[in-house]
């Protein structure tokens, strides 16, 4: 559990030793191959380069990757959801995007439905826009 309530203003996630550690390590790499190359071109200073260009981009897509199958799920959850606590606008629920949905999923159930209706007349995309109006801040601490 977080040390402190989630809200829009701490809710992100960043995992030190995945976004900065690891991340810097691959950077350094790069940064070292580019320089090894540049000294001394060799078929082991280029292999070295591709070898670190495809950690960085190992890296990223697996990043990419899990938040893809992450918002997925969202877009599941948030729509049966939605199908529960909105009878009334499961004609509608379908209009909403993946973005408004994962962004939708951090109003609490009582506040959610109105919300909902909101984000569809006003017709609001922006996931910024859409977390600062939430009052009731509904915490999701499993994200990937």
């Amino acid at each position: 559990m977080a040390a402190s309530a989630q809200s829009y203003e701490n809710h992100s996630r960043l995992v030190p030793g995945f976004h900065y550690l690891t991340f810097g390590i691959l950077l350094i790499n790069l940064i070292w191959s580019v320089v090894r190359l540049v000294r001394d071109l060799s078929i082991d200073s280029v292999v070295a380069l591709l070898v670190a260009v495809a950690l960085i981009l190992l890296a990223f897509y697996t990043r990419t990757f899990a938040l893809t199958v992450q918002n997925r799920v969202i877009r599941l959850e948030e729509r049966m959801r939605l199908e529960r606590l909105c009878p009334d606008l499961k004609g509608q629920i379908h209009e909403l995007t993946p973005g408004q949905l994962i962004a939708l999923r951090f109003a609490s159930d009582a506040e959610l439905p109105a919300l909902t209706r909101r984000v569809l007349d006003e017709r609001i995309t922006d996931r910024k826009v859409i977390k600062k109006a939430i009052r009731n801040w509904r915490a999701d601490e499993l994200r990937a």
